[in-house]
């Protein structure tokens, strides 16, 4: 810890200026915080979606699985659907990871609209995966009893993924935003060096 300390400490300004990352008040140190709070909420509440959407669904499958057997494999559907939205939320990550790099600029604005952009897929997604879950179970127990339930359990599940689904598209929309101003006097161990 006080290697690095007096390492920053030896620093010139120039050296934080010649394509190493800036620290203006436009773009603090802890900038990136939010941008990590994005990644890690989006992929946190979509897994949370996704297993309780596989959970409850399974539940569903067991107890229409005692009675009718053969028609299983086609009530499996609904924890397909579930895994899906863990995905949409692997996606997210992997974009936003993209955005942070140690040698660029990395904005307030850019920071909180990460964070807007993972936490909108993870609690669409946490949505999504309980609906999924509730009408997985309850689609897939009226599917053992009656068998013409499966095309409308099947449209309920696509209407219920396509919550998660919006919120990937916003989540990639806000993802989008580009912001490298900087504006202020460049913070180095010496102090404040103006632009």
């Amino acid at each position: 810890m006080f290697q690095l300390l007096n390492l920053l400490a030896s620093l010139s300004p120039e050296l934080y200026l010649n394509g190493n990352r800036i620290i203006t008040d436009a773009c603090p140190v802890y900038a990136p915080f939010f941008g990590a709070m994005g990644i890690a909420g989006a992929l946190i509440f979509t897994v949370m979606g996704a297993a309780y959407g596989t959970a409850k669904a399974s539940v569903g499958i067991s107890n229409m699985g005692v009675l009718k057997p053969d028609l299983v494999i086609k009530a499996f559907i609904p924890v397909i659907f579930a895994g899906v939205i863990a995905i949409y939320g692997l996606i997210i990550c992997v974009i936003l990871v993209g955005g942070i790099k140690v040698d660029k600029p990395y904005t307030l604005l850019k920071a909180f609209t990460d964070l807007g952009s993972g936490l909108t897929v993870g609690l669409c997604g946490l949505a999504a995966g309980c609906a999924i879950g509730i009408v997985g179970d309850s689609g897939v127990r009226g599917f053992g009893q009656q068998q013409k339930l499966y095309v409308i359990m099947m449209l309920i599940l696509i209407f219920s993924e396509a919550l998660g689904l919006y919120g990937l598209i916003i989540g990639i929309l806000l993802s989008s935003v580009s912001d490298s101003y900087c504006p202020g006097s460049i913070l180095t161990p010496n102090g404040y060096v103006d632009l």
